[in-house]
């Protein structure tokens, strides 16, 4: 990769007039109540329309970067729709993305883990996403933006993957590590967001929370490493999966682990949502 894979809001405000640069705005936002049940789910499109960073074209995450059929909201799109709806956007060859949301950067990675999914490398996210833009004192515009279509050329990468069989059969498997992202009283079962409570069995937790500072920064890669070293997830003989609710959350982990040297974690993509949902699967709780 030729392009760092985290940036800040100086680094692009200075690249701004760049023609190879492409801003995406994939700002969702979800909804969780305080104490047990699902969350809700929203486009950011309104917020996008009524601020954004310059340059900026809208992805959406959930209606048009999803599959509409799959059981669980944000499934990965085919190769070509995905590849068909990214160069409407004007993604494709000799462009360089970078992708922001206007919350806890989640959004953003989910974006960057779909682009290398899909085999697309010069991707960067810029940490602190909108807040961070205009807490440093830079510009916004409202409306809708548009870019040049391009062509983007999908190249799978199913090795970025897991599917429900690959999580079931890495529960038995010294050589994988499933690493869940969620937070602790849920990790532990004592919070039921799903339709039933607990992590799958086998699993490490690294609380996606915990990875950003008060101001919604990404800490440090030496701020974490802890974290994930104690989760396994560093021990370069072990394949390691990463899940959540939706397959959201746990790309915020493979993004702090690509900036550890992990760039091949692999997404449990329908995570817990599928899981749970399905009583033949196992549970545990604390």
């Amino acid at each position: 990769m030729s392009h760092p894979l985290l940036v800040d809001p100086a680094w692009l405000h200075e690249r701004l007039g760049d023609p190879a640069i492409r801003i995406l705005d994939a700002t969702t936002f979800l909804t969780q109540p305080e104490g047990d049940g699902y969350y809700d789910v929203e486009s950011g499109r309104q917020a996008y329309e009524k601020a954004h960073i310059p340059g900026a074209v809208f992805a959406d995450l959930l209606n048009d970067l999803a599959d509409p059929d799959a059981d669980t909201t944000f499934t990965a799109l085919g190769s070509e729709t995905f590849a068909a709806r990214l160069g409407a956007l004007g993604v494709g060859p000799g462009t360089h993305v970078v992708v922001y949301d206007q919350g806890p950067n989640i959004w953003a990675t989910r974006l960057w883990w779909n682009l290398r999914y899909e085999g697309f490398d010069d991707v960067s996210v810029l940490n602190g996403g909108l807040p961070a833009w205009t807490k440093a004192g830079h510009e916004v515009k409202s409306g809708v933006e548009s870019n040049e279509p391009a062509v983007f050329t999908a190249n799978r990468r199913p090795e970025l993957y897991a599917d429900k069989d690959a999580v079931l059969a890495a529960i038995e498997d010294p050589g994988t590590r499933l690493v869940n992202s969620l937070d602790r009283p849920t990790f532990a079962g004592t919070r039921q967001t799903y339709a039933r409570p607990g992590r799958i069995p086998s699993s490490t937790n690294v609380p996606f929370p915990e990875l950003a500072d008060p101001d919604g920064l990404f800490r440090g890669p030496d701020e974490v490493r802890g974290l994930f070293e104690e989760a396994g997830a560093l021990d370069e003989s072990k394949k390691v999966i990463t899940y959540c609710g939706s397959g959201i959350a746990a790309t915020g982990l493979a993004f702090q682990l690509a900036l550890l040297g992990r760039p091949d974690v692999a997404i449990y993509d329908g995570s817990l949502t599928e899981w749970a949902a399905d009583p033949a699967l196992p549970l545990e709780t604390d």
